[in-house]
Protein backbone atom coordinates (compact mmCIF):
# COMPACT_ATOMS: atom_id res chain seq x y z
CA UNK A 1 0.00 0.00 0.00
CA UNK A 2 1.31 3.36 -1.13
CA UNK A 3 2.08 5.57 2.19
CA UNK A 4 1.00 9.04 1.15
CA UNK A 5 0.89 12.18 3.39
CA UNK A 6 -2.85 11.45 3.57
CA UNK A 7 -2.78 8.67 5.27
CA UNK A 8 0.00 9.24 7.65
CA UNK A 9 -2.63 12.16 8.91
CA UNK A 10 -5.70 9.79 9.35
CA UNK A 11 -2.95 7.03 11.07
CA UNK A 12 -1.97 9.88 13.37
CA UNK A 13 -5.69 10.91 13.87
CA UNK A 14 -6.85 7.42 14.82
CA UNK A 15 -4.37 7.01 17.53
CA UNK A 16 -5.02 10.04 18.84
CA UNK A 17 -2.31 12.31 18.65
CA UNK A 18 -4.09 15.15 16.79
CA UNK A 19 -7.08 15.12 19.52
CA UNK A 20 -4.63 18.01 20.95
CA UNK A 21 -5.11 20.47 18.32
CA UNK A 22 -7.96 23.00 18.80
CA UNK A 23 -10.80 22.78 16.07
CA UNK A 24 -9.24 25.51 13.77
CA UNK A 25 -5.71 24.17 14.41
CA UNK A 26 -7.09 20.70 12.95
CA UNK A 27 -9.03 22.06 9.71
CA UNK A 28 -6.02 24.31 8.60
CA UNK A 29 -3.47 21.45 8.88
CA UNK A 30 -6.22 18.94 7.26
CA UNK A 31 -7.08 21.38 4.77
CA UNK A 32 -3.31 21.76 3.86
CA UNK A 33 -2.31 17.49 3.75
CA UNK A 34 -5.91 17.10 1.68
CA UNK A 35 -6.39 19.77 -0.57
CA UNK A 36 -2.89 20.97 -0.50
CA UNK A 37 -4.25 24.65 0.42
CA UNK A 38 -4.11 27.30 3.05
CA UNK A 39 -7.32 27.79 4.70
CA UNK A 40 -8.59 30.71 4.47
CA UNK A 41 -10.98 31.86 6.93
CA UNK A 42 -11.04 35.55 7.04
CA UNK A 43 -12.14 35.67 3.47
CA UNK A 44 -13.02 31.85 2.58
CA UNK A 45 -14.12 31.74 -1.32
CA UNK A 46 -14.83 28.06 -2.01
CA UNK A 47 -17.09 25.19 -1.05
CA UNK A 48 -14.67 23.59 1.11
CA UNK A 49 -13.31 26.63 2.66
CA UNK A 50 -17.06 27.71 3.70
CA UNK A 51 -17.07 24.52 5.10
CA UNK A 52 -14.72 25.04 7.03
CA UNK A 53 -16.08 28.14 8.28
CA UNK A 54 -19.51 26.84 8.98
CA UNK A 55 -17.76 24.16 11.78
CA UNK A 56 -16.12 26.63 13.61
CA UNK A 57 -19.22 29.78 13.62
CA UNK A 58 -22.63 27.97 13.13
CA UNK A 59 -22.94 26.06 15.39
CA UNK A 60 -26.84 25.25 16.61
CA UNK A 61 -27.75 22.89 18.96
CA UNK A 62 -30.62 21.35 17.21
CA UNK A 63 -27.56 20.29 14.42
CA UNK A 64 -26.43 17.26 16.94
CA UNK A 65 -30.19 15.64 16.78
CA UNK A 66 -29.99 16.92 12.63
CA UNK A 67 -27.23 14.30 12.39
CA UNK A 68 -27.85 11.43 14.89
CA UNK A 69 -29.56 8.68 12.47
CA UNK A 70 -31.92 7.85 15.26
CA UNK A 71 -32.92 10.81 16.65
CA UNK A 72 -33.38 12.09 12.90
CA UNK A 73 -36.23 10.33 12.46
CA UNK A 74 -38.93 12.34 14.25
CA UNK A 75 -37.66 15.51 13.50
CA UNK A 76 -38.23 14.51 9.94
CA UNK A 77 -41.08 12.67 10.04
CA UNK A 78 -42.71 15.88 11.86
CA UNK A 79 -41.58 17.88 8.53
CA UNK A 80 -42.59 15.76 5.69
CA UNK A 81 -44.42 13.00 7.30
CA UNK A 82 -43.64 9.81 8.25
CA UNK A 83 -44.32 7.64 4.90
CA UNK A 84 -40.68 8.70 3.95
CA UNK A 85 -39.21 7.06 7.05
CA UNK A 86 -37.66 3.86 6.93
CA UNK A 87 -38.64 1.25 10.02
CA UNK A 88 -37.04 1.49 13.00
CA UNK A 89 -37.05 -2.43 14.06
CA UNK A 90 -34.88 -1.98 17.32
CA UNK A 91 -32.28 0.54 19.00
CA UNK A 92 -30.03 -0.40 21.71
CA UNK A 93 -27.10 0.89 23.65
CA UNK A 94 -24.85 -2.44 23.66
CA UNK A 95 -24.63 -5.44 20.49
CA UNK A 96 -25.58 -7.95 22.99
CA UNK A 97 -28.89 -6.54 24.07
CA UNK A 98 -29.80 -7.48 20.66
CA UNK A 99 -32.04 -10.26 20.52
CA UNK A 100 -31.39 -11.19 16.92
CA UNK A 101 -34.41 -14.00 17.22
CA UNK A 102 -36.89 -10.89 17.24
CA UNK A 103 -35.72 -9.53 13.88
CA UNK A 104 -36.51 -10.54 10.81
CA UNK A 105 -34.55 -12.22 7.76
CA UNK A 106 -33.69 -9.10 6.27
CA UNK A 107 -32.38 -6.03 8.03
CA UNK A 108 -29.75 -3.15 8.53
CA UNK A 109 -27.92 -2.26 11.88
CA UNK A 110 -26.71 1.11 12.34
CA UNK A 111 -24.38 2.45 14.77
CA UNK A 112 -26.30 6.51 15.15
CA UNK A 113 -23.31 8.94 15.75
CA UNK A 114 -20.94 7.81 13.20
CA UNK A 115 -20.22 7.02 9.68
CA UNK A 116 -19.28 3.48 8.58
CA UNK A 117 -21.09 1.72 11.16
CA UNK A 118 -22.58 -0.55 8.91
CA UNK A 119 -24.01 -4.02 8.91
CA UNK A 120 -26.46 -5.06 6.37
CA UNK A 121 -28.65 -8.71 6.56
CA UNK A 122 -29.77 -10.37 3.32
CA UNK A 123 -30.35 -13.82 5.02
CA UNK A 124 -30.10 -13.87 8.68
CA UNK A 125 -28.89 -17.58 8.49
CA UNK A 126 -25.67 -16.89 7.10
CA UNK A 127 -25.09 -13.54 9.19
CA UNK A 128 -21.52 -13.62 10.43
CA UNK A 129 -22.90 -11.75 14.42
CA UNK A 130 -19.36 -12.01 15.59
CA UNK A 131 -17.97 -10.26 12.92
CA UNK A 132 -20.62 -7.90 13.23
CA UNK A 133 -20.36 -7.64 16.90
CA UNK A 134 -16.52 -6.73 16.13
CA UNK A 135 -17.55 -3.76 13.88
CA UNK A 136 -20.65 -2.34 16.03
CA UNK A 137 -18.73 -2.24 19.13
CA UNK A 138 -15.60 -0.40 17.70
CA UNK A 139 -17.58 2.02 16.25
CA UNK A 140 -19.31 2.64 19.11
CA UNK A 141 -16.02 3.34 20.95
CA UNK A 142 -15.33 5.60 18.49
CA UNK A 143 -16.24 9.71 18.48
CA UNK A 144 -16.99 10.83 14.97
CA UNK A 145 -16.29 14.36 15.71
CA UNK A 146 -12.57 13.12 16.01
CA UNK A 147 -12.28 12.73 12.33
CA UNK A 148 -12.65 15.62 10.54
CA UNK A 149 -14.23 18.09 13.86
CA UNK A 150 -17.68 18.04 12.58
CA UNK A 151 -18.64 19.32 15.81
CA UNK A 152 -22.45 18.07 15.85
CA UNK A 153 -21.52 14.55 16.33
CA UNK A 154 -19.38 15.65 19.52
CA UNK A 155 -22.42 14.50 21.98
CA UNK A 156 -24.44 12.41 19.39
CA UNK A 157 -25.26 9.44 21.81
CA UNK A 158 -23.85 6.00 20.29
CA UNK A 159 -26.40 3.55 19.57
CA UNK A 160 -27.27 0.54 17.49
CA UNK A 161 -30.20 0.70 15.20
CA UNK A 162 -31.79 -1.88 13.35
CA UNK A 163 -33.83 -0.79 10.06
CA UNK A 164 -35.74 -2.29 7.50
CA UNK A 165 -33.52 -3.67 4.90
CA UNK A 166 -34.63 -1.72 0.97
CA UNK A 167 -33.04 -2.88 -2.05
CA UNK A 168 -32.85 -2.31 -5.65
CA UNK A 169 -33.32 -6.09 -7.08
CA UNK A 170 -31.96 -7.36 -4.02
CA UNK A 171 -28.75 -5.24 -4.64
CA UNK A 172 -26.60 -4.48 -1.52
CA UNK A 173 -25.85 -1.35 -3.84
CA UNK A 174 -28.91 0.84 -3.63
CA UNK A 175 -28.36 4.31 -5.67
CA UNK A 176 -28.28 7.22 -2.91
CA UNK A 177 -29.91 10.75 -4.24
CA UNK A 178 -28.18 13.38 -2.14
CA UNK A 179 -29.63 17.15 -3.02
CA UNK A 180 -26.78 20.01 -1.63
CA UNK A 181 -29.28 22.53 -0.43
CA UNK A 182 -28.17 26.15 0.04
CA UNK A 183 -30.31 28.28 2.26
CA UNK A 184 -33.32 25.70 1.59
CA UNK A 185 -32.78 25.94 -2.63
CA UNK A 186 -31.22 23.21 -4.46
CA UNK A 187 -28.65 23.89 -6.80
CA UNK A 188 -27.38 20.83 -7.79
CA UNK A 189 -27.63 16.50 -6.74
CA UNK A 190 -25.75 13.56 -7.33
CA UNK A 191 -25.68 9.77 -7.53
CA UNK A 192 -23.74 7.34 -5.62
CA UNK A 193 -23.99 3.82 -7.43
CA UNK A 194 -21.95 0.32 -7.53
CA UNK A 195 -21.19 1.16 -3.34
CA UNK A 196 -20.05 -1.75 -2.84
CA UNK A 197 -18.45 -2.54 -5.96
CA UNK A 198 -16.83 0.16 -7.72
CA UNK A 199 -18.11 3.07 -6.02
CA UNK A 200 -18.83 6.18 -8.18
CA UNK A 201 -20.59 9.73 -7.84
CA UNK A 202 -21.97 11.49 -10.99
CA UNK A 203 -23.42 14.91 -10.41
CA UNK A 204 -26.13 16.71 -12.04
CA UNK A 205 -27.93 20.17 -12.20
CA UNK A 206 -31.40 20.58 -11.02
CA UNK A 207 -32.40 20.13 -14.52
CA UNK A 208 -31.33 16.26 -14.51
CA UNK A 209 -28.35 17.13 -17.02
CA UNK A 210 -24.95 15.51 -16.03
CA UNK A 211 -22.34 17.38 -15.23
CA UNK A 212 -18.86 17.07 -16.22
CA UNK A 213 -17.42 17.15 -12.40
CA UNK A 214 -17.10 14.83 -9.48
CA UNK A 215 -15.44 14.21 -6.57
CA UNK A 216 -11.48 12.72 -6.78
CA UNK A 217 -11.95 10.44 -4.02
CA UNK A 218 -15.63 9.15 -5.45
CA UNK A 219 -14.66 9.67 -9.25
CA UNK A 220 -17.75 10.15 -11.50
CA UNK A 221 -18.50 7.69 -14.52
CA UNK A 222 -20.29 9.57 -17.20
CA UNK A 223 -20.75 6.50 -19.16
CA UNK A 224 -23.03 5.17 -17.17
CA UNK A 225 -26.58 5.46 -18.07
CA UNK A 226 -28.68 6.39 -15.25
CA UNK A 227 -32.58 6.53 -15.99
CA UNK A 228 -33.67 9.05 -13.07
CA UNK A 229 -36.61 8.39 -11.32
CA UNK A 230 -39.58 10.13 -11.81
CA UNK A 231 -39.77 10.97 -7.72
CA UNK A 232 -36.78 13.20 -8.56
CA UNK A 233 -39.15 16.58 -8.48
CA UNK A 234 -40.47 15.08 -4.83
CA UNK A 235 -37.35 14.35 -3.74
CA UNK A 236 -36.03 18.08 -4.63
CA UNK A 237 -39.03 19.45 -2.48
CA UNK A 238 -38.51 17.18 0.41
CA UNK A 239 -34.94 18.33 0.33
CA UNK A 240 -35.82 22.07 0.73
CA UNK A 241 -38.27 21.45 3.28
CA UNK A 242 -35.53 19.55 5.16
CA UNK A 243 -32.88 22.71 4.87
CA UNK A 244 -34.60 25.46 4.87
CA UNK A 245 -32.83 28.23 7.04
CA UNK A 246 -29.55 26.72 7.04
CA UNK A 247 -26.44 27.94 4.63
CA UNK A 248 -25.86 24.62 3.46
CA UNK A 249 -27.18 21.41 4.00
CA UNK A 250 -27.23 18.04 1.97
CA UNK A 251 -30.45 16.00 2.14
CA UNK A 252 -30.21 12.06 1.25
CA UNK A 253 -32.83 9.89 -0.37
CA UNK A 254 -33.20 6.79 -1.98
CA UNK A 255 -35.67 5.95 -4.30
CA UNK A 256 -37.52 2.25 -4.63
CA UNK A 257 -39.90 0.87 -6.61
CA UNK A 258 -41.60 4.30 -6.88
CA UNK A 259 -41.15 4.95 -3.00
CA UNK A 260 -39.24 7.49 -1.22
CA UNK A 261 -37.07 6.93 1.85
CA UNK A 262 -35.41 9.64 3.51
CA UNK A 263 -31.42 8.85 4.44
CA UNK A 264 -29.73 11.32 6.38
CA UNK A 265 -28.56 15.06 6.38
CA UNK A 266 -24.71 16.06 6.12
CA UNK A 267 -23.77 19.47 6.85
CA UNK A 268 -19.94 19.14 6.01
CA UNK A 269 -19.55 16.20 2.68
CA UNK A 270 -16.61 14.65 3.10
CA UNK A 271 -16.26 17.31 5.94
CA UNK A 272 -14.76 19.80 3.43
CA UNK A 273 -11.70 17.94 2.57
CA UNK A 274 -12.82 16.77 -0.90
CA UNK A 275 -11.19 17.67 -3.88
CA UNK A 276 -13.32 18.18 -7.02
CA UNK A 277 -12.28 17.37 -10.51
CA UNK A 278 -12.77 20.48 -11.13
CA UNK A 279 -11.62 23.64 -8.79
CA UNK A 280 -13.75 26.44 -10.71
CA UNK A 281 -17.20 23.61 -9.18
CA UNK A 282 -15.22 24.37 -5.82
CA UNK A 283 -15.85 28.09 -6.32
CA UNK A 284 -19.19 28.01 -8.03
CA UNK A 285 -20.40 26.28 -5.40
CA UNK A 286 -18.66 28.49 -2.67
CA UNK A 287 -20.37 31.13 -4.14
CA UNK A 288 -23.93 29.43 -3.14
CA UNK A 289 -23.06 29.79 0.49
CA UNK A 290 -24.20 32.94 1.86
CA UNK A 291 -22.15 32.34 4.89
CA UNK A 292 -24.33 34.07 8.93
CA UNK A 293 -23.51 37.17 9.43
CA UNK A 294 -21.99 37.77 5.86
CA UNK A 295 -18.92 35.57 7.18
CA UNK A 296 -17.94 38.18 9.92
CA UNK A 297 -17.15 35.98 12.59
CA UNK A 298 -13.65 34.97 12.15
CA UNK A 299 -11.12 36.91 14.59
CA UNK A 300 -7.33 36.21 13.92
Amino acid sequence: MKLTLGKVFDALNNIGLLHLLNDEQFERLAFRVFLGKKLDLKNPRTFNEKLQWLKLYDRKPEYTMMVDKYEVKDYVARLIGEEYIIPTLGVWDRFEDIDFSMLPDQFVLKCTHDSGGLVICKDKRNLDIETARKKIERCLKSNFYFTGREWPYKNVKPRIIAEKYISENQSDSIKDYKFFCFGGQVKCFKIDFDRFTEHHANYYDISGQILDVGENTCSPNLKKGIILPETLTKMMELSEILTKDVPFLRADFYSVDGSIYFGELTFYPNSGFGSFTSEEFDVEMGKWINLPGGGNYYRQ
